[in-house]
């Protein structure tokens, strides 16, 4: 590959590429590595500076998509002043609505976030999107479903997300757990008056846990857009990867988040990959990962790392918020 079809091929992986703001928009996370590469200090300034220089970054890099959700604190407010600051008009912005902060700005706090699917959480949520962020939400997602979600059973909420995606946002999901392709393919099913709920999906795909592969394929070929989350594990893959995933970084002289990062985008039904950095320098080794292109050989013996959903999710869960 000459150098310039290398540069036309990374341009158009950024092109694929998101920034979510889970880690930035409030002070406690369960990511690995997050820790160290944020101030011991994290209170609402440092954190929005923080963010605008990750933002920053990723659009002089040519990442033009933005995620966020109301549970991640004030990363809606930091989205917005950015945009309001720096005006680009080519942005992409997502967010979901499900989950509410309730940490109250504390890294002690019992409780950072509460879950509910509900129709009355829904349109309180989507206005509060929609006050501070204005008509620059395309995409607004349910956050984190499972197939026991009550919003399966709920033709109030359907009707009203149906009602959404007519006046133009597109309506998704994100799901977690280790049931994440019924959960997919149950929702994609769902419609309202003949139309699908749903026409986005955003899922935890990672070189750890890839058992919803199928099902994301199977929904881009359906017409859905299809994100990928938790590219890096929450850290894991960069923090304590697998010596497979070492060893395999080290010979093409980059880190392993990169690599794990890289894996996602050789999927080709993976439309959207999100990078989760808590500060520019983790964003610029993530992206790394765009001008690789890993050979099908290595994507084959990465596989060999996975585990089992069950085991993966049972890791996640013993996280700490910190």
């Amino acid at each position: 590959m000459t150098p310039r079809a290398t540069t036309v091929a990374a341009m158009d992986t950024l092109a694929r590429t998101a920034v979510g703001l889970a880690a930035l928009g409030r002070p406690a996370y369960i990511n690995l590595g997050r820790e160290s590469a944020l101030p011991a200090h994290r209170d609402v300034d440092t954190l929005r500076e923080r963010t605008f220089a990750v933002l920053d970054a990723a659009y002089a890099a040519g990442v033009r998509r933005v995620d966020a959700a109301r549970s991640y604190g004030r990363a809606e407010e930091f989205l917005a002043a950015w945009l309001a600051e720096r005006r680009p008009d080519d942005v992409i912005v997502s967010s979901k609505w499900g989950y509410t902060y309730v940490g109250q700005w504390r890294l002690d706090a019992d409780v950072h976030e509460v879950k509910e699917h509900s129709l009355a959480r829904f349109e309180e949520q989507w206005e509060q999107t929609r006050t501070g962020l204005g008509d620059v939400v395309s995409l607004y997602q349910v956050h984190s479903l499972t197939p026991d979600s009550p919003l399966f059973d709920d033709p109030a909420l359907l009707e009203a997300l149906a009602a959404l995606a007519d006046t133009g946002v597109r309506v998704g999901f994100s799901t977690s757990g280790p049931k994440q392709a019924d959960t997919v393919r149950r929702a994609l099913e769902l419609t309202v008056h003949g139309s699908p709920v749903f026409t986005a999906v955003q899922s935890t795909w990672n070189l750890l846990e890839p058992s919803v592969g199928t099902a994301l394929r199977e929904a881009h070929d359906a017409g859905a857009l299809v994100q990928v989350k938790e590219t890096l594990a929450n850290g894991r893959l960069a923090v304590d990867p697998p010596a497979e995933v070492a060893e395999t970084a080290r010979r093409h002289g980059i880190g392993t988040d990169a690599l794990a990062v890289a894996a996602v985008y050789a999927q080709p039904w993976a439309d959207v990959v999100l990078l989760g950095p808590a500060s520019v320098d983790q964003l610029r080794s993530n992206l790394a990962a765009a001008a690789l292109e890993l050979p099908v050989a290595e994507l084959e013996a990465l596989a060999a790392v996975a585990v089992s959903p069950e085991r993966y999710w049972a890791d996640r869960s013993s996280l700490a918020w910190r």
